[in-house]
This record gives C-alpha cells, sequence and structure tokens, in this order.
C-alpha cells in the first residue's frame, strides 16, 4: 500500500491508431524525457495520415480503440493522426493551421473534430464543423485518490478537512472540465449538506483556503501526476477518467465513487443522480473531410465504437445505441 507520502513516476502506456508493434518497427528516433520532451496527446504520423481527427482528450482511451478500429478496418487510411486536448487550442488551431508543441509546429488541418455538444454547437453556428451528432455521454464524476484512500476520503464533506489537499482541472484553461467538476460538486454538497457547502466547494476548488493545486494544460495527464507526486489527496474527475487510471496504474489508484443521495450502484457501475453534470460527446465534419472523414464519423456512431466506450465506463448517445 501506498504512503502519504509516497512519490510515484507514472510510465504512460503508448496511444495511437496503429499498433505498437507497427510504430516500433518502423526504427523511428526516440526522444523522450518525461521533463522536458513527453508528447502524451497528439497521435500518429501527420504525414501519413489520410485522416485527421481533433478530439476533447477526456475519453482518450475510448477514442484510441474506436481510431485503432478504424485503422484495422480501412489499412488504406494510412495513419490516423488524432488530437486529446482541451478544445480550447484546437479551436485556435483551427484558424492558424498549426499546432505548437514547445519548439515543434505542426501544420494540419483536421477532417473531423469531436467536443462536448456546446463545443460542437458554437463551432457549427461558425460554419466550422457540421451539425454534430451526439455518440457517447459521460457516467457522472468521482473522487480520484492513492491506492489504500489513506486519508480515508469518502465524499464531498471530506475535501473541507483541513488536512486534504484538493487538485481539479484550471478553471481558466480549462472552464469546459472544471465546469462539470464544480457543478457537480457543488449540487451534491447541496443536496447532502446545505447550499452553503455548494457555494463552499466551489471556492475551494477555485483556490479558496490555499489546499487545491491546479492543472495548467491537461488536466487528464496532470492531476494524476499530482497525486502520484504528493502534491494533493484528492481529485475529482470524470468517473471514466478514474476508471482509467486504476486500470492502468493499478498499483497508486483508487476510486471513491460520487453516488450521491439520488443515485445508485458502484464505484465500476455507477448509475449517477440528477447532480451530476453529464457531457455529451459529439462528431461534426469540416467543410472539407477529406476522403475518409464521413465514414470515420459514421464509426463513431456505430454498435462497435459503443461497445468500445462502455467498456471505457461511458455510455452511447445516439438513438440506434440501446
Amino acid at each position: 500500500m501506498l504512503g502519504a507520502m509516497t512519490v510515484v513516476d507514472l510510465d504512460w502506456p503508448y496511444e495511437g491508431a496503429r499498433p505498437p508493434e507497427t510504430v516500433a518497427a518502423s526504427g523511428a528516433g526516440y526522444l523522450v524525457h518525461r521533463q522536458s520532451n513527453l508528447v502524451l496527446d497528439l497521435h500518429g504520423d501527420p504525414q501519413a495520415a489520410n485522416l485527421v481527427v481533433f478530439s476533447d482528450g477526456n475519453h482518450h482511451m475510448a477514442l484510441e480503440m474506436a481510431c485503432r478500429a478504424f485503422y484495422e478496418a480501412n489499412p488504406d487510411v494510412g495513419d490516423i493522426f488524432y488530437t486529446t486536448t482541451p478544445p480550447a487550442p484546437l479551436i485556435a488551431a483551427l484558424d492558424a493551421g498549426q499546432i505548437r508543441l514547445g519548439n515543434l509546429l505542426v501544420t494540419v488541418k483536421p477532417h473531423v473534430f469531436i467536443g462536448p455538444a456546446d463545443v460542437i454547437g458554437k463551432l457549427a453556428e461558425g460554419g466550422k464543423v457540421s451539425a454534430g451528432r451526439p455518440f457517447a455521454k459521460s457516467r457522472g464524476c468521482a473522487l480520484l485518490v492513492r491506492r489504500g484512500n489513506p486519508l480515508g476520503i469518502s465524499g464531498v464533506a471530506d475535501l473541507f478537512r483541513p488536512d486534504v489537499r484538493l487538485c481539479c482541472s484550471n478553471p481558466e484553461t480549462e472552464k469546459a472540465s472544471f465546469t462539470v467538476y464544480a457543478n457537480t460538486l457543488s449540487a451534491l454538497a447541496t443536496a447532502e449538506r446545505d447550499p452553503d457547502d455548494g457555494e463552499a466547494v466551489v471556492r475551494l476548488m477555485m483556490g479558496a483556503g490555499g489546499r487545491t493545486a491546479h492543472s495548467q494544460v491537461i488536466h487528464h495527464r496532470e492531476v494524476p501526476e499530482l497525486l502520484a507526486t504528493d502534491r494533493a489527496d484528492v481529485a475529482p474527475v470524470y468517473h471514466h477518467l478514474a476508471l482509467r487510471y486504476r486500470r492502468i496504474f493499478p498499483d497508486v489508484f483508487d476510486i471513491v465513487p460520487l453516488i450521491g443521495p439520488n443515485g445508485g450502484g458502484t464505484a465500476d457501475d455507477p448509475q449517477p443522480g440528477p447532480e451530476h453534470d453529464i457531457t455529451i460527446y459529439h462528431v461534426g465534419l469540416r467543410p472539407e473531410p477529406g476522403d475518409w472523414g464521413r465514414a470515420f464519423a459514421d464509426h463513431m456512431c456505430s454498435a462497435k465504437v459503443a461497445d468500445i466506450y462502455r467498456h471505457h465506463g461511458l455510455q452511447p448517445a445516439y438513438s440506434g445505441a440501446a
């Protein structure tokens, strides 16, 4: 069991549409240093790819399997270059035509854009994507803690304890996820305690009290790092993110479910109540979807992808899925 002061270096697994053995076989030069040169949320070869997908990132584990399935069924696509970052830099990249990673500039134009309903809706209003099609939705939020839950955290009430350090997505640079977490925790605190606690937990998440650390760019990578390196004790995250972290780092993380007074289920199979802010993910086509964009959008709304997203703790959100 990990003690409260144990520091763990997270070794993130490979993610990409092409199977990892085909990438290793290419003999590509490999430049990775965790503190300076580590790229986890741009995937694939933009030169070989005939399909480019810009996507928000919190469902990256399911999107990888969906892209892998499309690649294996359509090897002529060459590769799929896809992103799993917050929406804001991707929207900026639509206009600039480039993504900047430190000193590296990647010139790339997407054929498909995936994101929360409100993001796709605004892009559609501006003519930057077609009207989005819903394909998946979240199953609420959970609390992520270190293995063994050394501080005995059981719910929102424990976040007010002076010995508990919180971390969460940044309210300025990752407004979409921060809003989901803040709305959920506020509603749960209000339902379980009183409205004053609902407002207080949002202030705590914003940084009041000095016990909250924020991610800076990509919370689905940074938040587990903050916990693993003992800079925080607990984090509100999507259920599917917590499930992913526990699956790939079983010796590092545990899940504390946030069922709430009006929900049910278990940590592995939550049935979130109305307090949870549910995110619905849409897929939209760019004005020039290329040779593969339309087929990929149809793929994302298929029963096969629905099963992939279920496996990763999400659920389908289109009329053809039971």
